[in-house]
């Protein structure tokens, strides 16, 4: 849950605090153009364990970031979507997706579909 602004010492920290770490930008990353499940998150990333990717969305839906919606059915189905603030933190990663692209020489992924990041298979 997020602290009490008056916590922390300077905007960046309380930035990081919310979608900082290796995991929670992915996954904000990911959810940024549509609803996904757990799984399909976790298949979007590679090297995230399930104990992982569940407290990591956990954590993220305390601060309001994104949305968990439970269907009553079975088998049960969970998706997980953006909220309002968790829309805010795009053209945060943006800028991070285009100074890796201009300074690292990164290629932007197709992500029309998830697709894993790593080498390519031949075909």
């Amino acid at each position: 849950m997020m602290k009490d602004p008056s916590c922390y010492f300077c905007p960046v920290e309380g930035t990081l605090d919310v979608i900082g770490g290796k995991w929670k930008p992915l996954i904000i990353w990911f959810l940024r153009k549509r609803v996904l499940r757990f799984s399909e998150i976790k298949r979007a990333i590679p090297g995230i364990t399930d104990v992982m990717l569940a407290k990591q969305l956990r954590e993220l839906e305390q601060d309001g970031v994104i949305k968990r919606k439970v269907y009553t059915q079975v088998p049960p189905k969970v998706e997980y979507s953006l909220t309002p603030l968790g829309k805010s933190i795009i053209p945060l990663l943006n800028a991070l997706c285009d100074w890796a692209i201009e300074h690292m020489k990164i290629p932007m992924i197709d992500d029309d579909e998830i697709v894993v990041c790593g080498p390519k298979k031949k075909k």
